[in-house]
């Protein structure tokens, strides 16, 4: 039921380790107006409808398909939220949920924590977010991970995320720290646009360079870090500020926090290999200590198998940034879940390419199994009660 795709050895220790202990899932939500290109993303048909995919995403997660929700899952070209399959899991396993608002257009309609951040622009811009709010969001990242992780006694911490365009991002984070991604990240398109990702990513990091050689005149503030150990080398920090969103920042903080004492599993495919490599550069950088061996990545077969990406190269690649090196490269799980016999359409898509993972989909039925050791006719059958449930109440 659990595929390992990298780090077999690691990654089997950290499946063993965990066996038989139910997680606590933190799922971080933010924004970036990159979602709002036309085309960039299929998570919501339109732009003004991928505006609201976060906070219906959450509402759906905490209430339930019964609940009248201020924000409607938005309609998709094809396909189902994957929050049925977060939302059908930690409803049966009763999983506790933390939503943290990292930067969101409106306040979902639900308890949330606000961490104070704010929505980024358009990376293209190559001024994404202030630094500021990206050091306020880095620090509030460590604090809830460690006390998140305080209240674990032999479990894991799961922390997924809900941000429309994230692949995005998280290709010109990916890009920023010296990984050959292009090429190789996901989307939720059945056929990833490459093309569109790369050229917007391209025009951001130029941005960034030419605002990087004006600040060294105008400050005298060379973009390395002072604490860094790397001649010429960025700071993981700014790069996020030029180019990023702040969800990634959140997780990384309290990625490394909570491995200090717990398992971690990044939900996620694309966007948690970027924030795996941000861990790695950030701790490098400010000689933070944290434990890559309490780290893994967790989705959706979907997303690790993808014909359109490449996801497994993409894991493999971390562990050769001069930045990244100190994590080396994550243990890739995957979920072995399937729609190919469920009898909704909205389903049988996934096997055609669309939508593929979001809010802690993969990692939700891996800690499925883990925990309860439920096989694909349970996760399926638990899946399509839930996408029943809510084509009845909307009726």
């Amino acid at each position: 039921m659990i595929n390992i795709y990298t780090q077999k050895e690691q990654g089997e220790e950290w499946l063993r380790r965990y066996r038989g202990y139910l997680p606590v899932f933190a799922c971080v939500l933010g924004f970036t107006e990159t979602g709002l290109i036309p085309g960039i993303s299929a998570a919501g048909r339109t732009p003004e409808d991928r505006k609201y995919t976060a906070c219906a995403d959450a509402e759906f997660l905490y209430y339930g398909p019964e609940h009248k929700a201020q924000y409607p899952l938005p309609p998709l070209a094809a396909g189902a939220s994957p929050v049925l399959i977060s939302r059908a899991v930690f409803e049966s396993l009763k999983i506790p949920v933390h939503l943290f608002n990292a930067g969101l257009p409106q306040p979902p309609a639900v308890p949330v924590i606000d961490l104070g951040g704010a929505p980024a622009k358009c990376l293209s811009g190559g001024a994404a977010m202030e630094i500021t709010t990206v050091h306020h969001l880095f620090k509030q990242g460590l604090f809830w991970g460690e006390r998140l992780a305080g209240n674990i006694q032999q479990g894991y911490l799961i922390v997924g995320e809900c941000v429309v365009g994230g692949t995005t991002t998280a290709l010109a984070i990916l890009t920023g720290l010296g990984i050959e991604a292009a090429g190789k990240v996901n989307s939720s398109h059945p056929v990833c646009n490459h093309a569109q990702k790369w050229a917007l990513v391209q025009a951001g990091l130029e941005k960034m360079m030419e605002s990087s050689e004006h600040r060294e005149i105008n400050f005298q503030s060379p973009i390395q870090n002072p604490k860094s150990k790397i001649k010429n080398s960025i700071d993981p920090l700014q790069l996020v500020a030029a180019v990023g969103d702040p969800m990634q920042v959140v997780v990384a903080g309290m990625a490394i926090a909570a491995s200090r004492s717990c398992g971690v599993m990044l939900a996620g495919g694309t966007q948690m290999l970027a924030v795996y490599a941000l861990i790695s550069a950030i701790a490098q950088v400010y000689t933070l200590s944290w434990r890559p061996e309490a780290v893994v990545v967790g989705t959706t077969r979907w997303v690790a198998e993808d014909p359109t990406g490449a996801t497994v190269d993409l894991a493999l690649s971390l562990g050769k940034g001069s930045l990244t090196q100190s994590g080396r490269t994550p243990p890739l799980l995957a979920t072995h879940l399937s729609f190919a016999d469920s009898r909704y359409p909205q389903l049988r898509a996934y096997e055609q390419g669309f939508v593929k993972e979001g809010m802690g989909a993969g990692a939700a039925c891996i800690a499925a199994h883990l925990s309860q050791d439920w096989q694909q006719h349970q996760l399926l059958a638990a899946i399509e009660a839930q996408l029943e449930r809510l084509s009845t109440a909307s009726h």
